[in-house]
């Protein structure tokens, strides 16, 4: 049998979408299951379902790997193979947190209510992922190959700045976008008057605030009333979310995307 149709065939019950990403931590690859789990939408995560299935991920970004199917090779996880979505029925292959979340949106329900919302949504989306990035640098500043106390002055010295200067200047941006959204959204939302996925990547890099900086997020959430106020405890309410929060199923922040040094909290 053919590579292309032994790969699209699935066994009865199997889900279309395969998230592929490092196991034990949730990573960028959270964007994705976030989506997942607020549409309520099935999927396979098999490095973290079974340890023995890691080759699955990393089978696709060994160097001698070129692609199949008409997909590229990825450089790096996240990816998602989606079944049956490729040339001639075959799996498509695709990479890059946003490109991911573009892909899934309109197809989980989590992309507003017409094309123009898709384009605000991804803007937004964009914004957060760009937050998220800034949040990673704080420890590792200088060389990502290098381990934190490698880099920890670096480090120090970056985050004094990224507490005190960016953290204000996204979470202000972002207070700005659920104003200007409050009559759809009631404060609740990013864009119109539902869930999209925009909210729940902001959510995501809100929450890894709070496991890296808790003192820097207690010590100013009164001044972002409809950010920490109303919008991050409400995506925990939204159906989907809630369980998946609350089901134990969900990834803890450790030493990945997010980490908690509290020498680079605030210190007052």
């Amino acid at each position: 049998m053919s590579e292309s149709k032994s790969q699209h065939q699935r066994k009865e019950g199997e889900p279309q979408y395969t998230l592929l990403y490092h196991p034990g931590i949730p990573g960028r690859g959270e964007y994705i299951r976030l989506a997942f789990e607020a549409a309520q939408v099935p999927y396979s995560d098999p490095a973290n379902e079974d340890k023995n299935r890691k080759h699955e991920v990393y089978s696709k970004i060994d160097p001698k790997f070129t692609g199949s199917n008409g997909s590229p090779p990825p450089l790096a996880p996240p990816m998602l193979q989606i079944s049956g979505a490729g040339k001639n029925n075959s799996d498509l292959l695709i990479s890059q947190t946003p490109n991911i979340l573009l892909y899934l949106g309109p197809k989980l329900g989590l992309a507003g209510s017409n094309e123009t919302d898709l384009y605000h949504i991804n803007q937004l989306a964009l914004t957060a992922l760009d937050l998220s990035n800034e949040a990673h640098d704080t420890h590792h500043p200088v060389e990502m190959a290098a381990y934190y106390e490698e880099q920890k002055e670096e480090s120090l010295r970056y985050s004094k700045q990224f507490r005190e200067l960016r953290v204000p200047k996204y979470f202000g941006y972002f207070e700005r976008v659920l104003k200007g959204n409050e009559g759809s959204g009631e404060g609740r939302y990013l864009v119109g008057g539902k869930l999209t996925w925009a909210d729940t990547t902001l959510w995501q890099v809100l929450d890894g605030l709070h496991f890296a900086f808790p003192k820097e997020c207690a010590a100013i959430q009164d001044k972002y009333l409809l950010l920490m106020g109303k919008f991050y405890p409400g995506i925990m309410e939204e159906k989907g979310l809630k369980e998946y929060i609350n089901s134990g199923k969900r990834l803890k922040f450790s030493q990945g995307l997010f980490r908690n040094y509290p020498e680079l909290d605030r210190q007052d």
